[in-house]
């Protein structure tokens, strides 16, 4: 009885509550409060919407309806003196990812089904943080057929609808490295690049050249992609195409290589480590410049996988370094022709002055070596057996500041100024280059290394082919270039006696076409090859008395011809090749494509060249086995 009177009084209380009248008016209150709320929040988005920014809202309706799709313009195309192509481009499939409809789940699944790293999928996004929401990413180019597949069959609004597929023009190297370390590669332009003054006018994803031509003349290579604008249903598929903006193309480039030069010196260094590097001296075009060994620039053409990457870096080789600008070595008895002429410009010799040459000297106390046993040497018997006795007296004739001078003067010590990034200088050593860097003064006995280009003189193979052009074109000295189209800077000249030159190259002359010549490997049958030997030992002899383990001396030979007003002049480095007559068959091999290359146009070597007697080539291959070695003809020390 007391609990169904409890009942009672509860609905009683209830029932009295609902008909009080505080009661009503309070819940009408609220519902007015809320309705007004909502009304004014209505007002409000009607404000922001149709008068306060109707254009950004409306630009966000449309782009429900049109989507823009970027048309990705081709790069222009490398060509050799003669028109031919070098690098050209080829039809892709690129995949695109649009940020505003993409969902964070389907991630994982698109890098799966696209073979993609994800942590690198995602560190590619986040690139784009800062870009508009509506412009898309390129997550991946050159798609391979099942990349494609994929893409088709979960292109449905079911699946991944973020993905779409475009037409985009990619690079295509030459195979097997060919020219490499001269065209370069192209990639995605990087975080700190676009920190850079350089390319404040690329944005993210940018494909920029990234070494070689590529990158020094990505401006006039690079062309402007264009837009293509479709109307698309409430799904993303695409409906209407109302207009195109077409991509400009990006303007081809004439280099001053000659593909047939370019080839044999490619061919002749396959299987070894070396450069070689072929100019007109009588105005700086770059005729043919191989490194070796190469990497394919096809893995770079887009991004390049970090396990590729890494085995490039990881190379004891070095593929990616142009021997040809920067590598840095001992020139050896190279530099001797420099010495010669330097000797005779300043006084410190003349063609008269002879030594004996018993198979070394000693200077300050020291015992310096020298190949065999000379005899009377006067300077061209000098240049043609290089013998170092001969050239210590001239160096220390000279002392080490003239030598320096001569040797600046001729392009040694400082970068040629080709047109490619990143060329190295070369070291030509002087009194003020001691103090300088080593805070010591310059003792004469280290003049005497330097003499016959060891000791601390370091040289590149393009610093060497412009600086024997030069003394044999009588001084004259031009910036090396590779742009066709480049009007060749006034050259540097240093006033040299023409008769001084004549000696010079009498002696070079006679390295290669005389009994006893440490370069007869070089000679050609029907026209007259001057040039020099070299090799230079890679470690000390106070390193080697100390016990350390020397490697193979490195091999040069640069030769030009004709004698008088030469046409092309070529200089080899073979790392590690031991013996100089070794890289004389490789310069020999460049020089006969060039004059053959003549012969087949009907055209002739300029006036001047006396033709030496008709001979077979010497009986060398650059295609011998690795470690053999003919035998040495009589003369051929180095």
């Amino acid at each position: 009885m007391k609990l169904l009177s409890l009942e009672s009084d509860t609905r009683h209380t209830k029932t009295g509550l609902r008909d009080d009248p505080k009661f009503a008016a309070g819940r009408i209150a609220v519902i007015q409060y809320v309705t007004v709320a909502i009304f004014l929040f209505l007002i409000s988005g009607f404000w922001d919407l149709q008068v306060r920014n109707p254009e950004l809202y409306q630009g966000l309706a449309e782009r429900n309806r049109i989507k823009s799709v970027p048309v990705i313009a081709a790069r222009g195309k490398i060509l050799d003196r003669d028109g031919r192509v070098i690098v050209d481009n080829h039809l892709s499939w690129s995949l695109l990812l649009s940020r505003e409809t993409v969902k964070p789940e389907h991630l994982k699944a698109i890098a799966d089904g696209l073979h993609l790293d994800y942590d690198d999928l995602l560190l590619q996004l986040k690139r784009y943080k800062g870009r508009p929401k509506y412009e898309p990413v390129i997550i991946k180019q050159e798609l391979t057929p099942a990349d494609i597949a994929f893409v088709e069959s979960h292109s449905d609004p079911e699946f991944f609808p973020e993905l779409e597929l475009i037409h985009a023009e990619r690079r295509l190297y030459p195979q097997n490295g060919f020219a490499a370390h001269v065209i370069g590669y192209t990639g995605e332009i990087s975080e700190s690049e676009l920190d850079e003054p350089e390319f404040a006018k690329y944005e993210t994803g940018s494909v920029i050249g990234k070494f070689g031509i590529e990158k020094q003349y990505n401006d006039t290579l690079m062309g402007v992609d264009g837009q293509r604008e479709v109307v698309v249903d409430n799904r993303g598929r695409e409906r209407q195409v109302l207009g195109i903006k077409e991509p400009v193309k990006g303007k081809d480039l004439e280099l001053t290589l000659d593909l047939d030069l370019q080839t044999v010196a490619e061919l002749t260094l396959e299987g070894r480590k070396g450069a070689i590097v072929a100019l007109d001296p009588r105005n700086g075009e770059v005729l043919a410049m191989a490194s070796r060994p190469t990497f394919d620039p096809n893995k770079f053409s887009v991004r390049i996988k970090s396990s590729d990457w890494k085995e490039l870096l990881d190379n004891p080789d070095h593929p990616l370094l142009n021997r040809a600008i920067q590598a840095q070595f001992a020139p050896g008895s190279t530099f001797k022709p420099l010495m010669a002429i330097a000797g005779l410009e300043a006084g410190a010799i003349d063609d008269q002055f002879t030594i004996h040459c018993p198979g070394g000297a000693t200077f300050y106390g020291h015992y310096y070596k020298c190949h065999e046993v000379d005899g009377t040497v006067s300077l061209h018997k000098g240049i043609v057996r290089s013998c170092d006795v001969y050239f210590y007296n001239v160096g220390n004739r000279l002392g080490i500041d003239q030598i320096a001078y001569y040797a600046t003067q001729a392009g040694y010590g400082h970068a040629s100024g080709v047109d490619l990034p990143n060329e190295a200088s070369g070291v030509v050593p002087s009194s003020e280059w001691k103090i300088r860097n080593f805070r010591q003064k310059w003792y004469a006995g280290e003049t005497i290394s330097v003499s016959i280009g060891q000791g601390a003189v370091t040289v590149t193979p393009i610093q060497l082919a412009r600086a024997i052009g030069g003394i044999a074109m009588g001084g004259v000295w031009y910036k090396p270039h590779l742009l066709k189209s480049a009007k060749p800077e006034p050259p540097h000249q240093l006033a040299l006696n023409p008769e001084n030159v004549a000696k010079v190259v009498s002696g070079m002359c006679g390295v290669v076409n005389e009994a006893g010549g440490t370069g007869v490997r070089a000679k050609l049958p029907g026209v007259e090859v001057c040039g020099k030997t070299g090799t230079a030992q890679l470690a000390s002899n106070a390193f080697l008395k100390r016990g350390g383990k020397a490697g193979k001396d490195n091999a040069w030979f640069v030769g030009f011809l004709p004698p008088e007003h030469p046409e092309i002049v070529v200089a080899g480095l073979y790392e590690g090749g031991e013996k100089s007559y070794f890289t004389a068959a490789l310069v020999r091999d460049v020089l006969k494509a060039y004059v053959d290359k003549k012969t087949r146009l009907g055209q002739s070597l300029l006036a001047g060249n006396k033709p030496a007697p008709a001979a077979p080539a010497a009986p060398v291959s650059p295609d011998l086995p690795k470690g053999t070695e003919p035998s040495t003809p009589g003369g051929e020390r180095e």
